[in-house]
């Protein structure tokens, strides 16, 4: 975003002087002719009318310009500067398996999920995120960044029927840990979510492997299950109609997300309503907390060279009205 501000803007004052001179143009009767270094009293004619006219304003817009030159008009954009070894970096690994779309969220999981998430998103503008969404398989969507809309939007437009369905934990943690790795954040973090049991069987990385992984290379891991207790509306099949749904039990690998919490140093949350999925985003909010200073870096472009330059300019067009063209005129 760019700018424009007055460095001196008391200068701004000096248009004060305009009225004395305006006044005094006013009040003043019909001349008879204008003094020149060869002649003492012209008539005005057609042609030397709007001569007289721009030597009358030529004075305003001189000094006008150097008022303005004296102000010192400048554009400015402001950047921030981040130290990235201060921060935190969290990595978003969402669950987009088919259950998602259950409906004991009004009005389902996964649009509470992405209103919360991105709720939590912008509480915490100095940190860097990115996204990880999974089933059977997963894929990094959005890597750290501090382009949040980049992030919220993903987020937002995530289409759930782009990979073949199924609840790979392992893979979807392996691969926001990989990403992670190299991170020089101060703290690293991964927000894990899930709602249902690891599909180990065709997935490549077992949770618990993952979350070895995780702790070796400092990364903390905090999971989410998802889904109230008992039964719930679930999606079984999509058709040119839309979801048929049907009533059936949740089941959430609990043991599974707190071994991989408890291995990372992380905390493991049951969110079983939206208010408490808000409740726990809350929390991990509170719990790391980003001690980063942001400076701000502002760029400067002075102007008032060109108010100087039409002054210049404004000048010598007088003088050459004065000496050249009204002599030649009259």
């Amino acid at each position: 975003m760019i700018d424009l501000e007055f460095y001196s803007p008391w200068f701004f004052l000096l248009f004060l002087l305009f009225i004395p001179l305006l006044f005094r143009d006013l009040s003043q009767k019909k001349r008879k002719g204008i003094k020149v270094p060869t002649t003492q009293n012209m008539n005005s004619s057609n042609g030397i009318l709007p001569v007289i006219f721009l030597l009358k304003i030529s004075k305003y817009i001189i000094l006008s310009a150097l008022i303005i030159a004296m102000a010192r008009p400048r554009t400015f954009s402001v950047s921030q500067d981040r130290d990235e070894t201060k921060g935190i970096d969290i990595m978003l690994t969402v669950d987009v398996s088919l259950s998602m779309l259950s409906k004991d969220f009004d009005p389902d999981r996964y649009e509470v999920l992405k209103k919360i998430a991105v709720d939590f998103i912008n509480k915490r503008p100095n940190d860097r995120f990115g996204l990880v969404k999974y089933k059977l398989e997963a894929f990094l969507k959005v890597p750290l960044t501090f382009d949040h809309d980049a992030v919220k939007n993903e987020i937002i437009n995530m289409n759930q029927r782009e990979m073949v369905d199924g609840t790979s934990v392992g893979d979807g943690l392996a691969v926001a840990v990989n990403h992670l790795m190299k991170s020089k954040a101060k703290s690293k973090v991964v927000i894990l979510m899930t709602d249902g049991e690891n599909s180990f069987v065709n997935g490549l990385f077992p949770p618990q492997l993952a979350a070895i992984l995780a702790k070796d290379n400092n990364i903390k891991v905090y999971c989410i299950g998802i889904g109230t207790n008992g039964f719930a509306l679930m999606p079984t099949e999509y058709d040119e109609f839309g979801y048929s749904y049907e009533e059936k039990a949740v089941s959430i690998d609990e043991n599974m997300l707190r071994e991989i919490a408890a291995t990372t140093n992380g905390k493991y949350y049951r969110a079983d309503s939206e208010n408490k999925l808000d409740e726990i985003y809350s929390e991990i909010n509170k719990l790391e907390k980003t001690d980063i200073n942001i400076s701000k870096l502002y760029n400067y472009d002075e102007h008032f060279k060109l108010f100087l330059w039409i002054a210049l300019g404004m000048l010598i067009f007088d003088a050459f009205l004065r000496w050249v063209l009204y002599k030649f005129l009259s």
